[in-house]
């Protein structure tokens, strides 16, 4: 199993600190640093900034709102950072929820799985340049000829040549159908809430899509980068503290990525076990009661969603996720002395 430094999206500020991390990720031994996207900094950019500032890692987006930019537009994304980075990218999509799609990006949301398969064709289309780029649609037709088409739309490729034609696309998912639909048709996938006490609930849904016909990989050599926090602690009160300084985060995912009605995030949880925890939570967040949510958030959840405590019980917990199939663990630190604690203990 490889490690992956989150770098995550900005909040408020511009973090002033990534700069250190990257370098001793990329002194340490980690395979990739990660960037994401919510409606504020954008994937791309911080990875062609830090990318020129590393020779080893492999840099991914986790991931890119695939609402936000058109295809053709994704694909010119990657094929120009693949290039300035030797060949380094890996491409993290997702289709995000409908708050985040219809309200920040104005692009309707319905039918996430069938979108989600004409990007990634459109995408491998441009980085094969075999000819002209086209699509029958009806997401993202190529050439336009809907209203207000002039009837000149031609079909393109891209003028420049690209690096490499089989670019890692690992995607985002969270339901059965679309579980199954990324192991059908991408190169990986970066689940947001896989632990081992859930890594059972998937399995059966990737198996689904390995076993379709055409399927790109298989469980052998297919990607799962799951994401957590990883804290080595010295004792008991310090992994209360920061089990605790965990739990807003899973109240605000579990609360309030999402409608009442809609909440991706929320389903999975119930999915995981959780639900009268879950239905609680968010009620509470949404009436803006966000600390009594946070309050309500147990333990054992948050025990089981990260990897916090003393060096031999990380090892022994890093040890659980990988033998569940993740091939990469994409963890948040905080400073490079973590990064290079976490390297050494992992080697």
């Amino acid at each position: 199993m490889k490690l992956g430094l989150q770098l995550g999206y900005w909040q408020a500020q511009m973090p002033t600190h990534h700069g250190d991390l990257v370098q001793a990720a990329d002194e340490s031994g980690f395979d990739a640093i990660f960037t994401a996207e919510a409606w504020g900094s954008d994937a791309f950019t911080p990875l062609a900034w830090w990318g020129r500032e590393t020779s080893n890692v492999r840099l991914g987006t986790s991931i890119v709102q695939m609402s936000g930019r058109t295809p053709t537009s994704i694909a010119m994304h990657a094929l120009t950072l693949d290039h300035l980075s030797g060949g380094r990218l890996v491409l993290g999509m997702g289709v995000s929820g409908p708050q985040v799609v219809e309200g920040w990006y104005g692009q309707p949301f319905a039918k996430p799985l069938a979108r989600t398969r004409e990007v990634v064709d459109i995408i491998r289309q441009v980085l094969r340049r075999e000819g002209p780029v086209t699509n029958a649609g009806p997401h993202y037709p190529l050439p336009y000829t809907g209203p207000g088409s002039l009837g000149l739309g031609k079909p393109l490729k891209p003028i420049t040549h690209p690096l490499r034609a089989d670019v890692p696309i690992w995607l985002g998912a969270e339901g059965p159908k679309n579980v199954a639909q990324t192991a059908e048709i991408a190169d990986g996938w970066i689940p947001i809430f896989y632990t081992p006490k859930s890594a059972g609930m998937y399995q059966p849904w990737l198996d689904e899509g390995f076993a379709r016909p055409g399927a790109r990989r298989t469980r052998d050599d297919f990607e799962i980068a799951a994401t957590c926090h990883l804290e080595i602690v010295p004792d008991a009160d310090a992994k209360r503290r920061a089990l605790d300084a965990m739990k807003p985060f899973a109240a605000l995912y579990m609360g309030g990525m999402g409608a009442a009605e809609m909440n991706f995030h929320n389903q999975v949880f119930i999915r995981m076990g959780y639900e009268d925890v879950a239905v609680k939570v968010q009620e509470l967040y949404l009436a803006g009661k966000k600390d009594e949510a946070t309050a309500i958030i147990p333990d054992e959840l948050v025990e089981d969603l990260h990897i916090i405590g003393t060096p031999e019980e990380v090892k022994d917990k890093v040890a659980e996720w990988e033998d569940t199939g993740v091939t990469t663990l994409l963890v948040s630190l905080h400073t490079p002395d973590e990064v290079r604690r976490v390297a050494d203990l992992l080697a």
